[in-house]
C-alpha cells in the first residue's frame, strides 16, 4: 500500500490519528505533499513509516525547504507518481507536469479539499489535510493494487471511505 498525506501545519507532532496513523505505519511508501511546516513535524512522520517521500509546501519553513525538493516523482507498482504541493501549480501546468514527467498520478496538496479526478490519461489525487481540514472533510488517501489496477481510496481518519477511483496500469 502507498498512503498518501498532506497539509500536517504542525509544530511539534506528526498529528496522524486513528486510521490515518495506521496507514502511514503499514505502507510501504509514504508521500506527503507538503506543508509540514517545521523539521520535528517532518522527523516525526518521517519516523512512523519505512519509507518517505516529500516535497516543500508554501508553509514550510527554511530547515524543511533545505530538505526536500519543490517536485518529486515515485515509481510504485508499475505508476509513475509526481507529486508537487500545488501552491504554484493550475490544472494547466499540473497537467503539463504530469506530461513532461510521462505520469500516471499527480498528487498535490495546498487546498485541504480531497478529491480524486480524472484529467484524459492522468489521475488528481488531492489527499486533503487530516490534521487542519479547515472548511473541508479531515483525508487522506491509500493506494493499492486491485485485480491488476491500483486502487486509490480517500478515507477520513476514523478509516470511513469518501470516494474511491481506478488507475489502469
Amino acid at each position: 500500500m502507498l498512503a498518501v498525506i498532506s497539509d500536517t501545519h504542525g509544530t511539534d507532532a506528526h498529528r496522524l490519528t486513528g486510521r490515518t496513523l495506521d496507514a502511514v505505519r503499514e505502507a510501504d511508501h509514504v508521500v506527503h505533499a507538503g506543508d509540514f511546516t517545521t523539521e520535528r513535524v517532518l522527523d516525526a512522520i518521517d519516523a512512523e513509516c519505512d519509507d518517505l517521500t516529500g516535497v516543500v509546501g508554501n508553509n514550510d519553513g527554511p530547515a524543511v525547504r533545505a530538505r526536500l525538493p519543490d517536485v518529486a516523482t515515485v515509481a510504485w507498482e508499475g505508476l509513475t507518481i509526481v507529486v508537487a504541493h500545488g501552491h504554484e501549480h493550475t490544472e494547466t501546468a499540473l497537467g503539463l507536469l504530469a506530461r513532461q514527467e510521462n505520469a500516471d498520478v499527480v498528487v498535490v496538496g495546498h487546498s485541504h479539499r480531497p478529491g480524486l479526478d480524472d484529467f484524459g490519461g492522468w489521475t488528481l489525487v488531492n489527499p486533503g489535510s487530516y490534521a487542519d481540514p479547515r472548511r473541508y472533510q479531515p483525508a487522506h488517501a491509500e493506494m493499492d493494487v486491485v485485480a491488476g489496477d491500483v486502487r486509490v481510496r480517500l478515507r477520513a481518519p476514523d478509516g470511513t471511505p469518501i470516494s474511491t477511483t481506478l488507475v489502469e496500469r
